[in-house]
């Protein structure tokens, strides 16, 4: 799992631009999967066939990113946010621009401290403020390179081991949900599997929730889940009142996110959840949200409604490029995901 996980994670794929994401899915579930397809959104859908319940498990391919959107006349990159950054987070990181020639790379830079105004001094940098500096000598040079408006950016790093079983790297959000959903089909492949399972690799999820609504809108399974990452209350500048969830001790069941907004998961889907860890003895955790949500939303409220919920893994520092989790977590999403599928005719 950390060796998938790992190579999910320095791949490249901001939203709108997950084909890389998308050929490495398919490559690992093909063994596994009796029929793979790619629908017009862009979703991958690897379907094991089965006659009992269809249960949909989805899992965003999607980072966040960034994209060019001006080359002034010297060569420098202006772009916009693809997805939900919090500006600072982005000042003085490396970068990757995926250009037609090939990947170039550069780094985000801004007016330097040594010659800002003392009012400027106390007040954060705003993206809009930052510009990409890929060594270009002017814009002529920056287009033979192959770059232009609407190119894709993204960030420039890989994934290193932490202490104590924990790792850090960009996009475990949401490549952590893929890896568990391949490593849950290749686990399937070996069992006497009764449902008709849909593993969905999905699109544009950080943008809108879009793919997730089309390939609902297609399978309409009987039940569906979401497997994705949220935020633990673990370490300094978050408490117990923000997030009650700790790295380490397994997925986090979904009650609420989004203060409702969101998604309420279907009372069915938490008791099936629930059951299995409990009886499989698999630690998981109850989260109840007031911030962002995830594909079960838009998922849940396709056609006449879709029983759906969601299983996370406590990530630290989402939606930067030193995002922190710990393996052990991804073991136990994969272990009640398995048990899941192979009881959900029990419960639907």
């Amino acid at each position: 799992m950390e060796e998938l996980l790992a190579k999910l994670s320095n791949a490249h794929g901001i939203s709108g631009s997950e084909g890389n994401i998308k050929t490495m899915l398919e490559e690992e579930l093909k063994p596994y999967a009796d029929e793979l397809s790619t629908d017009k959104m862009g979703n991958l859908i690897a379907h094991m066939k089965g006659e009992g319940p269809s249960i949909m498990l989805a899992a965003h391919m999607d980072e966040i990113g960034l994209m060019v959107k001006y080359i002034d006349d010297k060569g420098f990159l202006r772009f916009v946010k693809i997805g939900g950054w919090f500006d600072q987070t982005l000042h003085s990181q490396r970068v990757i621009v995926h250009t037609s020639n090939g990947p170039i790379p550069g780094v985000i830079g801004s007016k330097p401290p040594h010659v800002m105004k003392e009012e400027d001094k106390k007040r954060p940098v705003k993206y809009d403020d930052m510009f990409i500096d890929v060594g270009a000598k002017d814009k002529e040079d920056a287009e033979k390179m192959g770059i232009e408006v609407g190119t894709p950016i993204s960030m420039d790093r890989e994934v290193i081991k932490l202490a104590h079983g924990k790792i850090t790297g960009k996009a475990f959000d949401n490549r952590a949900g893929c890896a568990i959903v391949i490593e849950t089909m290749r686990q399937l492949s070996e069992m006497d599997v009764k449902a008709n399972v849909y593993v969905v690799g999905t699109v544009q999820e950080e943008v809108g929730l879009k793919g997730a609504r089309t390939s609902a809108f297609k399978l309409e399974p009987d039940v569906a889940l979401a497997i994705d990452t949220t935020i633990p209350g673990d370490h300094p500048g978050i408490g117990k009142k923000d997030s009650v969830i700790d790295t380490g001790k397994g997925p986090a069941i979904t009650v609420v996110d989004a203060s409702g907004r969101g998604l309420i998961a279907a009372p069915q889907v938490i008791k099936w959840l629930r059951e299995t860890g409990d009886k499989n003895e698999i630690p998981y955790q109850m989260d109840v949200g007031d911030g962002g949500t995830t594909d079960a939303t838009a998922i849940h409220l396709t056609r006449e409604g879709i029983p759906t919920g969601v299983l996370s893994v406590p990530t630290r520092y989402i939606h930067s490029p030193v995002e922190v989790l710990d393996l052990a977590d991804l073991k136990y999403s994969v272990d009640l995901l398995v048990k899941a599928v192979l009881n959900v005719n029990d419960y639907f």
